[in-house]
């Protein structure tokens, strides 16, 4: 994994918890907390300190990884502001996840591992994302989208019927959106 992700949830934890906890974190999970953005680290490490922060927060695990892709969005979205410059909706921004943002992100991120998706757009009321990736950062993909809801000012509905996690091939998130859409 590359760590910009470490780097994130670092940022994530420091600014919303302190730094002191970020410490414990990694204390807790045995992982020294050296990252540097373009380097490679194991996905191991990353589910330790997830680990770790579901013991100190008593929450599970998905609920950790969640609440930091809803964190790390906006943070994303001030480093990488040309992402979101063209998108006046949460919609239209996902869609360029596997056309535009996941190829860039390899450009930058060389030998970065971004998950795909596959989009039914058949209705304009639900956008269906199937998410795959060996990784079953679903629970990240779910914290994402709804910090860029939170971009778009938009509230996200999203019903995950069929996980990984759960033994499922791929995991299914349906998504309804609500909000004019028209801030950036």
């Amino acid at each position: 994994m590359k760590g910009i992700i470490f780097n994130l949830l670092e940022h994530v934890v420091t600014e919303q918890l302190g730094e002191p906890v970020w410490d414990r974190l990694l204390d807790g999970a045995g992982v020294d907390g050296a990252f540097t953005s373009l380097g490679n680290y194991p996905d191991e490490d990353l589910f330790k300190i997830v680990a770790a922060a579901s013991r100190a927060l008593d929450q599970p695990p998905a609920a950790v990884v969640r609440w930091f892709g809803v964190h790390a969005l906006p943070l994303l979205a001030g480093k990488y502001p040309v992402f979101f410059e063209a998108h006046h909706s949460t919609r239209s921004f996902l869609l360029t996840l596997n056309g535009i943002i996941h190829p860039e992100v390899r450009k930058l991120y060389p030998g970065a591992d971004t998950p795909e998706f596959e989009f039914e757009t058949s209705s304009p009321d639900v956008l269906v994302m199937e998410y795959h990736s060996a990784r079953k950062l679903c629970a990240l993909a779910e914290g994402l989208i709804e910090g860029a809801a939170a971009h778009f000012d938009e509230a996200v509905g999203i019903v995950h019927p069929l996980c990984q996690h759960r033994g499922d091939v791929s995991c299914r998130l349906e998504l309804t959106f609500a909000g004019n859409g028209t801030s950036a």
